[in-house]
């Protein structure tokens, strides 16, 4: 069993909470500035409408000769590209001023009105982009027209908005480094809290999660996980220790009552009726004896005591004895049994004679469910640097309901072929113990399809 990658993408809660964060900043930075920027573009428009205004009633207080010298000297004063006028006739012909046409669009109601393109000329001295215009009538009947460019008022928005982009940029880049670096730490301890809890899930109850010197959140739940696992590897210990102390101190006297059975059975009458009741209870016992001589195998290897005897080996001379070791029992029961290996496999380190009674139950198990004429394969292949090792056979299969169970103590899943239920259980121990995991299926064709993943993912065996 593997555990899930907390440290990819966005699945920290770090990484969504500092992003979250960033997010409700940057959005508020847009917020403020929008409005930062509206009203200074507000009172800039009321300021420059303002100015135009009190321009049209100085220019209304002249006529005539007055009026043309006014506009002249305000030339002098007013800022090039940004003011500017022109004086028309009462048949709209130009008279005097920059201006020689008066603009598309513009009532000639006396009303200030903003224009979105303000003169169409040449002269680069001329307003040529938005702009407040107004045309007004004279006192001698002629039509003056004043305009002021909104683009040199607005250049104080626009330093506005600079500055405000260049703040927002300054603060999002260190606010991305420092994302960055905030979130490692944390995933690189859900990193070495993940290596330990896989090592437990493994089977391995000595370990536990590491704590730093933070004494934080993680730390605490470490603790309290620590804890648990303190107390469930003791009463575990417990229960498994009575388990075994049953099977160790009753093996003695079942010794003894055995050998007291077999001597009576010595002087009892061939063929009488107390010889067959004492071959039965022989029987019985033996079954017995073999079932607690299992139980101390499986807890034998489920401390873990063989791992100093690991070695790098190579999987196909023992599949070769495997092969020829259950092939006479194939024969006897009329099944095919079929080697299929490459030429060469990865090797693997683990311990040979465990590994051969793991394979061993797995092979038996399947000649003995698989009827006459059916088969038997032991197959290897290379899965991609490690041995895969399967053995399928055209049994009646194992149900999908059933395929945790039978790895379970004492579990079978029919009486007919006998067994103690131990068979699978010792696998599954000794799977564990390679650090392996043991795939169970069903062939679509029917029967079971047992694979051996030799791929030490979990744990470092030695």
């Amino acid at each position: 069993m593997s555990l899930p990658n907390p440290s990819k993408g966005w699945r920290s809660s770090s990484s969504r909470l500092l992003a979250l964060y960033s997010f409700l900043f940057v959005a508020w930075s847009c917020i403020l500035m929008g409005v930062l920027y509206y009203e200074v573009s507000d009172y800039l428009g009321n300021l420059a409408r303002h100015s135009l205004m009190q321009r049209q009633h100085l220019f209304a207080r002249f006529e005539g000769e007055q009026l043309d010298e006014a506009l002249a000297t305000s030339m002098t004063f007013d800022m090039r590209a940004v003011d500017a006028y022109g004086l028309f006739d009462q048949q709209h012909k130009p008279l005097s001023g920059p201006i020689q046409s008066i603009p598309q669009g513009l009532p000639l109601d006396g009303q200030i009105h903003a224009l979105s393109s303000c003169i169409d000329s040449d002269d680069p001295n001329l307003p040529q982009d938005s702009c407040d215009a107004v045309a007004t009538q004279t006192q001698d009947g002629r039509w003056l027209v004043l305009v002021r460019d909104n683009g040199s008022l607005f250049a104080v928005t626009r330093i506005i908005l600079h500055a405000l982009i260049w703040g927002l940029s300054l603060t999002i880049i260190p606010g991305i480094a420092g994302w960055h670096l905030l979130r490692r730490r944390p995933l690189q301890r859900i990193r070495s809290i993940q290596a330990s809890a896989e090592a437990i899930v493994a089977g391995d109850l000595t370990y536990r999660l590491p704590l730093s010197n933070r004494r934080d959140e993680l730390d605490m739940l470490a603790a309290i996980v620590n804890a648990m696992l303190d107390r469930i590897e003791l009463l575990m210990h417990e229960v498994k220790g009575v388990c075994d102390n049953i099977a160790h101190d009753l093996r003695t006297p079942l010794t003894r009552l055995r050998a007291q059975l077999y001597r009576m059975r010595q002087q009892a009458v061939e063929g009488s009726a107390d010889a067959l009741q004492l071959d039965e209870v022989i029987g019985e016992t033996d079954t017995l004896m073999a079932r607690f001589r299992g139980l101390l195998r499986i807890s034998e290897l489920e401390d873990h005591q063989r791992r100093s005897g690991f070695l790098q080996l190579d999987p196909l001379p023992l599949l070769q004895e495997l092969y020829d070791f259950y092939l006479p029992l194939a024969e006897e029961g009329q099944v095919t049994l079929t080697l299929e290996t490459p030429a060469a496999l990865p090797g693997l380190t683990g311990d040979r004679a465990l590994l051969f009674e793991a394979l061993a139950n797995l092979l038996s198990n399947s000649i003995k469910f698989t009827p006459p004429g059916g088969e038997v394969i032991l197959r290897a292949t290379d899965d991609n640097g490690s041995p895969r090792i399967e053995v399928l056979d055209t049994g009646p299969g194992i149900p999908e309901a059933e395929r945790v169970a039978v790895f379970q103590r004492f579990y079978r899943v029919d009486d007919k072929h006998g067994g103690f239920g131990l068979g699978l259980s010792i696998v599954a121990a000794i799977v564990s113990l390679h650090g392996f995991s043991l795939e169970v299926n069903n062939r679509e064709s029917g029967g079971a399809w047992l694979t051996l993943h030799c791929r030490q993912s979990l744990i470092n065996p030695g």
